[in-house]
C-alpha cells in the first residue's frame, strides 16, 4: 500500500524540518529549513561531528570569535545539507536582527559570500528572516537582489499580506503555535483538523494568495500531530519533523487533498502599510506574542550555540 508520505509528495513539496544529516538522508526531502535550534541539535548529532570539528579548528586557526565561528558553521551545516537535497537550503538570519533592516541585509550578503565560497550558488539558498516589518523590508530588497527568501514566524494574515506585497519567495506560516496559543486560551486539550486554528490560518492564507495570483510559495511549518498535516494536504510546501515523517511513513489511509489553487475563493486583495501593518499586529494577540516568543527562543539558542562554540574554541 501507499503510505501517506508518498500520497503526500503526489500533491506538495515535502520538507525536512531538520539539519540532521542522518534524517535527511533517511527521508530524501526536496529541500531543508534550518533555525538556531535546529543547527544547535546538529551540533549534538554525533554524524556532525566532523564538520563542526573542521569549522571549529578552521577559526580557531585564524583567531576567530565564537560568534564569527557560530556564523561560518551555520552556513557549514547548510552546505553538507545541499549535498543530500536536490532543491534549496533556508538559513536564518540571527534572530537578533529582526527589528534591524540594514543589519539583516548585511548578514543575509554575508551568508550568500559564505555559500558562495564553498562553491553553492545563491539559487540554492533561502534566506530566512522573521517577518516583523523590519524583516519583511529587508527581504524586498534581497529579492529585488536575486536573493530569495523564507519569511518565517508568521502567524498572521497581517504577515502574509506584506510578504507578498514585498515579493517574498516563500513563507512560512506556523500552524501547531498557533494551535498551542488558542488551546491555553480556550481552554481546550484539543482540535479536530478542521476546526484547528493553526489549519484555518493556513488556509485562509492560502486561499487569499491563490485568488490573487501571488506567486510566493505557501510552506506550512510547525505541526504537532500528523492530522494537521494532512488537513492541508495540497498546500505548496509542508515543512514536517523527522518523527511526523515516520509517522506519515507509516501509515497506509488514503490522503484526499484538501487544497487546491482551483478552488480558491476569490477572495479581494487587499494593500499594506506599514501602519496598518503595525496596527493589525497589536489587535492580534495570538501572532503578537507567538513572533515575539519566537523570536526570543531562536535568539536564546543562537546564543547557547555561541556559547558551546565557545567552549569547543578554549578547549
Amino acid at each position: 500500500m501507499t503510505s501517506v508520505l508518498d500520497q503526500l509528495r503526489e500533491m506538495t513539496v515535502v520538507v525536512a524540518d531538520t539539519g540532521e544529516v542522518a534524517a535527511v538522508k533517511k527521508y530524501k526531502p526536496i529541500d531543508c529549513t534550518t533555525n538556531p535550534s535546529l543547527v544547535l541539535a546538529a551540533l549534538k548529532d554525533p554524524a556532525s561531528e566532523a564538520l563542526i570539528a573542521r569549522e571549529i579548528e578552521a577559526g580557531r586557526k585564524v583567531g576567530k570569535s565564537a560568534e564569527e565561528v557560530t556564523a561560518t558553521l551555520t552556513v557549514a551545516v547548510g552546505a553538507a545539507l545541499s549535498e543530500l537535497v536536490p532543491g534549496r537550503v533556508s538559513t536564518e538570519v540571527d534572530a537578533n536582527l529582526s527589528f534591524d533592516s540594514a543589519a539583516s541585509l548585511t548578514r543575509a550578503r554575508a551568508i550568500i559570500a559564505d555559500y558562495a565560497a564553498r562553491g553553492i550558488g545563491k539559487e540554492r539558498i533561502l534566506i530566512k528572516l522573521a517577518s516583523t516589518w523590519e524583516g519583511i523590508r529587508a527581504a524586498e530588497t534581497l529579492q529585488k537582489e536575486g536573493i530569495d527568501c523564507n519569511l518565517t514566524l508568521l502567524f498572521s494574515m497581517a504577515q502574509a499580506v506584506a510578504c507578498a506585497d514585498a515579493g517574498a519567495f516563500l513563507i512560512s506560516p506556523f500552524v501547531g503555535r498557533i494551535t498551542d496559543w488558542y488551546k491555553k486560551a480556550e481552554g481546550r486539550d484539543s482540535y479536530a483538523p478542521d476546526e484547528d486554528p493553526g489549519v484555518l490560518s493556513v488556509r485562509r492564507i492560502y486561499d487569499y494568495y491563490k485568488s490573487n495570483g501571488i506567486k510566493t510559495v505557501v510552506m506550512g511549518a510547525s505541526f504537532r500531530n500528523a492530522d494537521q498535516i494532512k488537513a492541508l494536504a495540497g498546500c505548496d510546501n509542508l515543512t514536517i519533523s523527522p518523527k511526523l515523517l515516520d509517522d506519515l511513513g507509516n501509515d497506509t489511509a488514503t490522503l484526499p487533498r484538501a487544497l487546491s489553487p482551483e478552488n480558491a475563493s476569490g477572495m479581494a486583495r487587499v494593500s499594506m502599510d506599514e501602519a496598518t501593518f503595525r496596527w493589525q499586529m497589536n489587535a492580534d494577540a495570538m501572532a503578537t506574542e507567538k513572533l515575539a516568543e519566537g523570536i526570543r527562543n531562536f535568539d536564546k539558542d543562537h546564543q547557547t550555540l555561541i556559547a558551546l562554540v565557545a567552549q569547543r574554541l578554549a578547549a
